[in-house]
């Protein structure tokens, strides 16, 4: 089916890019972020590196995140990053490398056919493209091939997607673009508001990792971060609890219940039986903010399990995928009708 090319799967998301090799598993994971020098228009650092550079580069050089709510924003630094990450993970190749990229659910073909351009140009030889609450399925060790519902909720940087999966498809799915990136503005607008303080992304990123919820907690936790006094103009330390975070995030995390049960609402009557016996499973990175699953179980009734390895779900689906004969033969079919 490859030929003699590698086969490679790429959860390609807004904030994190990781590389599935087949036979080998998951072999890289990066942040989604490349600094360019504008004089020159040559890649200066990708990944880690360039992560370390947002909000730190002089004025020549700017460190850009080329994926937005889980699409191509930036069609040619979204190439050069591609290009990276694949020389990077196949060294010097003679046949092109297979890949399969995620998307989210919601994307037009525009936005898809921008997917397959930039691999294209990266290098890739054959492109599949494999939307993520199926990967995340796979991922999770879901058998999508029966004729049973099962239910993903896959929150990454970008997006959320969620889906009931029967057959091997989605039978409703929705994706909506509030997610972990969100979950970083709402925090420092909360901080802004309550505190007149301002803190950077990669702070308020800090506060949810470690103080974050959704759910109150049984024991209130406590985090200081710096940050700059609006009224002053100058560096300030601030305590920042979790039911600060609490209240930050109640609004984008309503959000995400509220699509949960637009979902439900679609979903066949047979299939809904199908969820309530086997419950809603989470992946993703965004699932990992304390008590997600607590709140979307208290709030529709229905038993929620956090996948194992979550944050690599949609990964690990893509390689279990690339694995798959009939699989491809299908995302083959749906390639070609709409000839991308």
């Amino acid at each position: 089916m490859f030929g003699f090319g590698k086969a490679i799967g790429i959860d390609l998301g807004t904030a994190t890019i990781l590389v599935h090799v087949k036979g080998k598993g998951i072999v890289l994971k990066e942040p989604s972020v490349v600094a360019i020098d504008k004089n020159t228009n040559e890649v200066v650092a990708v990944g880690q590196e360039a992560r370390k550079m947002l909000g730190r580069t002089p004025g020549n050089i700017v460190a850009i995140r080329p994926l937005k709510d889980g699409v191509i924003s930036d069609y040619t630094v979204t190439e050069k990053m591609l290009k990276y990450f694949i020389h990077k993970v196949c060294g010097t190749f003679v046949f092109s490398p297979t890949l399969m990229v995620c998307i989210p659910s919601g994307v037009t073909e525009v936005e898809k056919k921008a997917v397959v351009d930039a691999s294209v140009q990266a290098g890739a030889g054959k492109v599949y493209l494999i939307e993520e609450p199926i990967a995340a399925a796979i991922g999770a060790g879901i058998d999508i091939t029966k004729a049973c519902g099962s239910m993903v909720v896959d929150m990454g940087g970008g997006t959320t997607d969620i889906a009931v999966i029967s057959l091997g498809g989605a039978v409703v799915s929705d994706s909506i673009k509030v997610a972990g990136d969100k979950f970083d503005e709402a925090i420092v607008k909360y901080i802004k508001r309550t505190y007149n303080v301002i803190i950077g992304e990669k702070t308020a990123e800090e506060l949810k990792i470690n103080i974050g919820s959704v759910f109150p907690r049984t024991q209130k936790l406590e985090m200081d971060v710096r940050g700059r006094d609006l009224s002053t103009g100058l560096p300030v330390t601030l305590a920042v609890n979790s039911d600060d975070i609490l209240e930050a995030l109640y609004e984008p995390s309503m959000k995400i219940v509220e699509a949960v049960f637009g979902v439900l609402e679609k979903t066949p009557p047979e299939l809904s039986a199908d969820i309530s016996d086997r419950g809603i499973y989470m992946t993703g990175g965004g699932c990992l903010v304390y008590g997600f699953d607590k709140l979307i179980e208290q709030k529709t009734g229905i038993p929620v399990m956090i996948a194992e390895e979550s944050v690599s779900c949609v990964a690990i689906g893509t390689g279990k995928a690339l694995e798959d004969d009939n699989m491809l033969v299908k995302l083959a079919a749906q390639q070609r009708r709409v000839k991308y």
